[in-house]
């Protein structure tokens, strides 16, 4: 289970280990980028120079031939030529020199040009090698730059996954005290300026902290439970000896309701230091759970369909069995039903249902959840759960669509079976 949840963590496009790896992805992007845009104007600006250079001293030597022979022969001058941009035209119409670039019929150049009297000498100097050169440029930069991320990209993602690998192992720790394991420590130990180990550091002081105020609060209860029992045995004694009446009957069915919170107290007080040790035995489901409902004394109807050999405690299933019924009359509304079906117990009634807080967190004590559900010191449930866990049953609890508690024992089943 453990290392599908940690594949399905490194294909998930959420994951800490791609989101690293996308920034980094991204940022050397935005790096070569940036670099790539820097070189090709710096490159673009300096052709651009060079060829206003060339077609300026070009021009001189024009302008010098055509001032000695009135032509512009063996010089690269032409006269009053029609491909030369209308911003320079018009610059030259006024009487100034100036370059621009632009275009003839074979390409890009760069045109020089100046007034000679009446007409207009020009030159133009080709610069397809140029910008030829400069997309070669664009392509090798380009290309330098997937490379960069083929390259930083695994590094990147192999980083984050060690981060990510102990930020999983943080977070199973977490899962392992929340679902009952009060001992799991992340133990990142002491590493000065790591964020991740000062949060584990910090979480396994909280769990620390936690695990001891839960069993201060254990033996706080298992304490007292202990100190009553003396004296609840004076008032049982003491009850007993009361004259036949209905104040007599009022005190010993008190008595009866304060000696059974009490023997509840010590018995999850016993859970809870984990001492209780199940008595496997395999046994038939089927009859034992109808003389299990037979001793409770609570009217419910018993149907069993195909019951299995399991694997059982039997009084500590009589006690799980025992509390699901009570709690169903307490709390709900008859009929209650009882079903085996296999390895699996079902215990129905008809009332309003479990409440949304028990359903999300389970059964806790001193806690009956809904006003509807009835009035009750809610440790039935958790006794039942308790002892779910010590014979290795599941018990889950839900509501019916058609209304109603429902509550389900699963049971191992023997192995011969």
């Amino acid at each position: 289970m453990r290392r599908t949840r940690t594949i399905r963590s490194l294909g998930h496009w959420r994951s800490l280990r791609w989101k690293v790896a996308a920034l980094v992805a991204v940022a050397v992007c935005a790096v070569a980028a940036g670099i790539g845009v820097l070189v090709h104007q710096a490159t673009y600006a300096r052709a651009l120079s060079q060829a206003r250079d060339t077609a300026q001293r070009q021009l001189d030597l024009a302008t010098t031939a055509y001032s000695r022979t009135g032509s512009t022969q063996g010089t690269e001058g032409r006269l009053d030529a029609s491909e030369v941009p209308e911003d320079l035209s018009e610059l030259v119409r006024r009487g100034h020199d100036g370059t621009a670039f632009g275009r003839n019929r074979y390409g890009p150049v760069m045109w020089a040009a100046r007034p000679v009297g009446a007409r207009m000498l020009c030159v133009d100097v080709d610069m397809r090698a140029d910008l030829r050169n400069l997309k070669l440029l664009d392509a090798t930069m380009g290309l330098a730059g997937l490379i960069a991320v083929g390259a930083v990209l695994p590094l990147g993602a192999l980083s984050a996954e060690r981060l990510a690998r102990r930020l999983r192992y943080a977070a199973g720790t977490a899962r392992r005290i929340a679902n009952g394991d009060l001992d799991a420590r992340i133990g990142a130990g002491d590493r000065p300026g790591d964020e991740i180990a000062e949060i584990s550091t910090a979480m396994d002081s909280m769990a620390a902290s936690l695990q001891q105020r839960l069993r201060s609060e254990q033996q706080f209860t298992a304490d007292v439970a202990h100190e009553l029992r003396t004296p609840l045995m004076g008032l049982v004694t003491s009850a007993e000896l009361l004259p036949e009446g209905e104040a007599a009957d009022y005190v010993r069915d008190r008595v009866r309701v304060l000696r059974t919170l009490i023997e509840e107290l010590l018995e999850i007080s016993r859970l809870d230091a984990g001492v209780e040790q199940a008595d496997l035995a395999p046994c038939p489901l089927g009859p034992l759970v109808e003389d299990c409902v037979r001793r409770t004394g609570l009217e419910a109807e018993v149907q069993v369909a195909d019951g299995a050999v399991v694997d059982t405690d039997p009084r500590r299933l009589d006690r799980i069995v025992a509390n699901l019924v009570a709690n169903a009359h307490r709390h709900g509304r008859p009929p209650v039903e009882v079903r085996v079906s296999g390895a699996v117990v079902t215990v129905r009634d008809r009332g309003p249902g479990f409440p949304d807080a028990l359903l999300a967190d389970g059964p806790q004590r001193f806690r009956t959840g809904a006003r509807e559900r009835g009035r009750g010191h809610g440790l039935g449930l958790t006794i039942a759960l308790g002892q779910a866990h010590v014979i290795g049953a599941g018990l889950d609890f839900a509501n019916a669509a058609d209304g109603g508690a429902i509550a389900t024992v699963r049971l191992p089943e023997h192995p011969l079976t």
